[in-house]
């Protein structure tokens, strides 16, 4: 899968990022998308904006995002899109109910028009990375909405909000898929000390946090039931192994837990078909990661794990949040006037190679 940064959140200096503007994909999303079927990609990960569509309570204004729509069919691409990446219209405060209901009112709006656009079996992210968010924007301030040590909040707020636009999006076609996605993680301890090892356990086991929530495994009183939890998205970078208090976990360590490992933890604790909804690496890395993602799939595979995909993000190279640094994460790179991007050529080979192995093993995806 191609995945398109579509993060639209407001940092803690209060600018407004829009990633799919930045990287020009909303102007060339009929480009990209035919570039997909080169290296036999019929699926990817996109974005609404949800900020620019409905900039007044209740009126939706879909030009930013229509036009991203009819190119993905007719380049036959199958889209997971993103309801909510983050980012949100700035009249809403998040922790109010109001933005439940908003972004409830919003998702089955978007419903009607996927069926008015004759897309029965639409496929959502509701809610991006609800672990990720509420640390980001509950816990540290990174970004909205900036709050500190309210992390937890955050989660129950964004679970409620995932539920509610599940329901509505239901409502309107019941056949509608969800990928639930949150980071991978392992946390270790530098310690041998009791405490230590238990709060990196503790640090570790929170990844499950906002899916044993929308389960109703835990905090039933939000609403959660088994059924909101459809498709797992898993995301696993480079960086997402690291010691409690310390520096991050590098392959090739004695701490270093091989995905394959947490992708089996997952399934075993959900049941659920899995998708590896984002994983990547900058510059040189991009190839060797790729291989050792490759490596880690097919053993999942062999043992009998429902691997639905991979999705590999950023599928663009795209100005960094902070800085606006280059980052150049991406099969293709910047777009000039014309659409045109150059290939990562060494990544496009690999990937194909990728494909070509998997084209027979990948799970079909069921209902749960």
């Amino acid at each position: 899968m191609a995945g398109y940064e579509c993060s639209t959140h407001r940092r803690a200096d209060g600018r407004r990022l829009d990633m799919l503007a930045a990287t020009r994909h909303d102007r060339w999303a009929e480009q990209d998308y035919n570039r997909l079927a080169d290296l036999g990609i019929r699926c990817a990960r996109d974005g609404l904006r949800w900020h620019l569509i409905e900039q007044q309570p209740g009126r939706y204004d879909w030009s930013s995002f229509l036009p991203m729509l009819r190119a993905a069919q007719r380049c036959d691409v199958q889209v997971v899109w993103d309801l909510c990446h983050y980012g949100y219209p700035d009249d809403l405060d998040i922790w109010r109910p109001a933005f439940v209901e908003r972004f409830a009112r919003f998702s089955g709006a978007v419903a009607r028009l996927m069926r008015e656009e004759g897309i029965e079996t639409a496929f959502y992210s509701p809610i991006n990375e609800i672990s990720f968010w509420s640390w980001a924007g509950g816990d540290v301030g990174y970004f909205n909405p900036t709050a500190r040590q309210r992390g937890m909040e955050l989660k129950h707020q964004l679970v409620r909000a995932s539920i509610a636009a599940i329901e509505a999006i239901r409502e309107v076609t019941p056949a509608a898929r969800f990928v639930q996605c949150d980071p991978l993680i392992n946390v270790r301890s530098l310690s041998r000390r009791a405490e230590d090892i238990e709060a990196a356990e503790a640090y570790r086991l929170s990844q499950f946090e906002a899916w044993d929530l929308l389960t109703g495994r835990s905090w039933p009183g939000l609403g959660g039931r088994e059924e909101y939890l459809d498709i797992v998205g898993v995301n696993f970078y480079p960086h997402n192994q690291w010691f409690l208090h310390g520096n991050r976990i590098e392959p090739g360590s004695a701490d270093y837990r091989p995905l394959v490992g947490m992708l089996s933890e997952v399934h075993q604790r959900y049941r659920r078909p899995l998708l590896l909804s984002e994983t990547g690496a900058e510059d040189t890395a991009r190839v060797p990661w790729l291989h050792y993602i490759g490596e880690q799939l097919a053993l999942a595979v062999e043992r009998g794990i429902p691997i639905a995909g991979m999705c590999w993000y950023p599928f663009l190279d795209y100005p960094g949040w902070d800085d606006d640094r280059y980052c150049p994460t991406g099969v293709f790179g910047y777009a000039d006037s014309e659409g045109s991007r150059a290939s990562f050529h060494p990544l496009t080979l690999a990937m194909k190679s990728l494909q070509a192995r998997f084209a027979s093993s990948v799970a079909t995806v069921q209902m749960p």
